[in-house]
């Protein structure tokens, strides 16, 4: 059929009447989920404004992810009584954080020209921001060195999962003491299997630290592998360890790795592990659903993760299981995020 100009009017006029009409739609229901995520859910945690320190003894700081008007910011709780207490609410709102020894890492987004941007805030005991860096992409993870020296990053670039067949990944290490930038692990001289390395298709993500300030563990992604390095940050350099190992995070006692192993043919596509480093033997705990997480050791003994929560919508619950393999898991906390361990 021949379109007569007068045609071609009333098709484009049609058109945009139901392209407005998808845009109401998409706006009016992004409004009903602000909303929803604004509105305290009954039987939710209770809040209290106060202070949130990064250094105040026997608490812990974690992004809240309970709806209602403190979704996403840095709230504290009494570690031993951490379920049921009332959170104390500060007025820092982080995608990712964590935080040692009064220094915060806090990756936040933000709009820069009315686009989405994401940027790396560190933080001191206060929550006063010391630092803002802009990063490359959506955060995913955050470490801070037991000393409170380094802080590291992990950013996606492309892609938004670790479960994706196609994603990049930043990660930077940042040292407080003259704010040096190392902006990209990929830049690292890197040995593989006693052999030095280099591929395009390297990527790093979750960053843990030693006590020394320089001996680092990170992931790395190369050939549809993932490796264990142990990296130093004054020589810019790594070594693999072992396969099939990521987001680790280095016990307090600086001889163990809990880390997420892709198990093939399960229903979890990660199972939780722990690593001896002396003997690289490795250890399934008890936790046997899928954990996309970096895990916290809350001490020596024991590990916090999260888990999407069962019955509530865009949030999560932090779990803890013993680090030996024994036990079960138990919930720590609902409606909360990346916890930073107690201080004693």
């Amino acid at each position: 059929m021949t379109l007569t100009p007068l045609r071609r009017l009333l098709v484009l006029a049609a058109g945009l009447v139901i392209l407005g009409g998808v845009g109401a739609w998409s706006v009016l229901s992004a409004a009903d989920r602000a909303a929803e995520d604004d509105r305290p859910r009954p039987g939710g945690p209770a809040f209290a404004d106060g202070r949130v320190r990064l250094d105040e003894p026997g608490r812990l700081v974690f992004r809240n992810t309970a709806a209602g008007p403190h979704r996403d910011r840095l709230v504290s709780v009494p570690a031993a009584t951490a379920a049921g207490a009332t959170r104390t609410a500060s007025d820092m709102s982080c995608l990712r954080f964590y935080s040692a020894a009064g220094t915060g890492v806090c990756l936040q987004s933000t709009t820069v020209l009315g686009r989405p941007a994401y940027r790396a805030q560190i933080l001191d005991p206060e929550l006063r921001v010391r630092k803002t860096y802009p990063v490359a992409g959506i955060p995913s993870r955050a470490r801070v060195s037991p000393s409170g020296r380094l802080a590291a990053w992990t950013v996606f670039v492309k892609g938004e999962s670790y479960g994706s067949a196609f994603f990049s990944t930043r990660t930077a290490i940042l040292d407080t003491r003259g704010w040096r930038l190392s902006p990209n692990l990929e830049e690292f001289a890197i040995v593989l299997d006693g052999r030095p390395y280099r591929n395009k298709d390297v990527n790093f993500w979750g960053v843990t630290f030693a006590k020394d300030d320089d001996t680092f563990y990170a992931t790395l992604s190369t050939g549809e592998e993932t490796y264990l390095v142990r990296g130093s940050l004054s020589a810019r350099s790594v070594t693999t360890l072992t396969r099939n190992v990521e987001c680790p995070s280095l016990s307090p006692d600086g001889t163990r790795v809990a880390y997420k192993k892709r198990v093939l043919g399960t229903s979890a596509l990660w199972r939780e592990h722990v690593l001896d480093l002396r003997t690289l033997k490795s250890t399934p705990l008890a936790e046997r659903r899928s954990v996309d997480d970096q895990a916290v050791w809350l001490d020596d003994r024991t590990l916090a993760y999260a888990l999407p929560a069962d019955t509530r919508a865009n949030s999560d619950d932090v779990w803890t299981v013993p680090a030996d393999g024994t036990g079960a898991p138990a919930v720590l906390l609902e409606d909360g995020l990346a916890p930073a361990g107690p201080r004693t």
